[in-house]
């Protein structure tokens, strides 16, 4: 049972401080726009301007595989790795559009940097080189791991609890601090997340971390709202403090849980394949195949008759935030991060597939500074749109009509 007693805020208010919210991050940069925006990004994709996509296998994509949305993940074994780490929207489909995807995000970050166009079209390339030297068959050497990610996975591997909980819940007393990130549950939200600790699968979510030798004994310490993210605001998010066992040794046996609404898909997906109706078995069943360090450790439940995916939180667990790139980080990062989307796509392939989907892309894909045809269409075709929308939201964000 939650510990904080303040007087919840009502769903509406909240609807609407959360609507407020977004409105105000997405006008921050035209970068958090673009994040904020997928169901854009795919209308764009099938407008009449877009280009020809290369046909790609129907396998399971992130959908929006943005640079905010990959970063160290630590598997149930304590191993970190770079790795997709969101799958909210997540379908199986062409591959091509988690390419773009990472394309605009990246560069987005050089405009932001501001790189010259030349360091954009030098970016694509390396990201194709960086993408199909993920496959096996291969003989080419992995991308180094630049700097800038480098370090993101130096922090991640000095982290243990107490760097997590200052972080998140800014002490590591066993208490959720109310104010502007977290918010009172309603009596009802209460009642159903101390209920949802009751199920067998999440004790043993629980307790499988860190090698922990549990009775079984799982205890909710406190719990709350969670505002956060920008594309997923208004859907229901909650942070969830358990004991395990009664310890509280030095942190030891706390866990900090993210449990998340899953809604559906604006990534379209493939002709003729099916997917699981429950929307949060959707995102668990691709986070195993995308991204097993994550998904191994993600539970699809039902919470207030929502469908909604649970995941403990680990202190290895960090996004990468690209803020300023040099020419020289650019090009590597590029190279480094399709990389890992590469092997993502190619552990689900078969030798045939991953061959016929390398000889697809590098039908258009020549050795030269000219980005492939597709890519670079889509790429300059979504930043001039999405710069163009970005400038008026910030007219209506200004105006208090976004």
């Amino acid at each position: 049972m939650s510990k904080n007693k303040q007087r919840a805020i009502s769903p509406r208010y909240r609807a609407q401080a959360l609507i407020e919210r977004r409105n105000r991050k997405m006008a921050r940069s035209a970068h958090a726009y673009v994040r904020g925006n997928t169901g854009q990004f795919y209308a764009w994709l099938a407008g009449p301007d877009a280009p020809q996509l290369p046909s790609g296998p129907a396998i399971w994509i992130c959908g929006d595989c943005h640079v905010g949305n990959m970063g160290p993940v630590a598997d149930d074994q304590g191993h970190v790795q770079i790795q997709i780490r969101d799958f909210d929207q997540a379908t199986i489909s062409n591959p091509a559009y988690d390419l773009i995807r990472l394309a605009l995000s990246l560069a987005m970050a050089a405009r932001g940097s501001d790189l010259p166009g030349i360091t954009t079209a030098k970016m694509l390339e390396a990201m194709l080189d960086g993408y199909e030297n993920a496959f096996p068959e291969v003989d080419e050497p992995e991308p180094a791991m630049p700097g800038a990610i480098k370090l993101v996975m130096k922090r991640a591997l000095r982290r243990g609890w107490k760097a997590l909980a200052r972080e998140r819940i800014h002490d590591i007393e066993p208490t959720l601090p109310l104010g502007a990130e977290f918010w009172p549950l309603t009596v009802k939200e209460d009642k159903a997340i101390d209920a949802l600790f009751r199920d067998e699968q999440l004790r043993e979510l629980a307790t499988q971390l860190r090698h922990r030798k549990s009775t079984g004994e799982v205890k909710v310490l406190d719990a709350a709202y969670w505002r956060k993210g920008c594309s997923s605001l208004g859907r229901l998010r909650y942070a969830v403090l358990l004991d395990v066992d009664g310890d509280m040794v030095e942190g030891d046996d706390l866990c900090l849980i993210d449990i998340k609404e899953a809604a559906a898909s604006v990534a379209p997906r493939a002709d003729g394949v099916r997917l699981p109706r429950d929307h949060a078995q959707r995102v668990v069943a691709a986070a195993r195949q995308l991204s097993p360090a994550l998904g191994n450790r993600m539970l699809a439940m039902r919470l207030l008759d929502k469908p909604v995916f649970v995941r403990e939180l680990l202190p290895q667990d960090l996004k990468i935030d690209i803020v300023k790139l040099s020419r020289k980080q650019a090009t590597k990062a590029a190279a480094f991060l399709a990389h890992v989307l590469g092997r993502a796509h190619s552990r689900q392939m078969d030798a045939a597939t991953r061959q016929r989907w390398r000889n697809e892309l590098q039908r258009n894909h020549m050795r030269t500074l000219d980005a492939p045809s597709w890519l670079w269409r889509a790429v300059t075709g979504l930043l001039s749109m999405h710069e163009r929308d970005y400038l008026d939201h910030c007219r209506l964000y200004v105006g208090g009509s976004a």
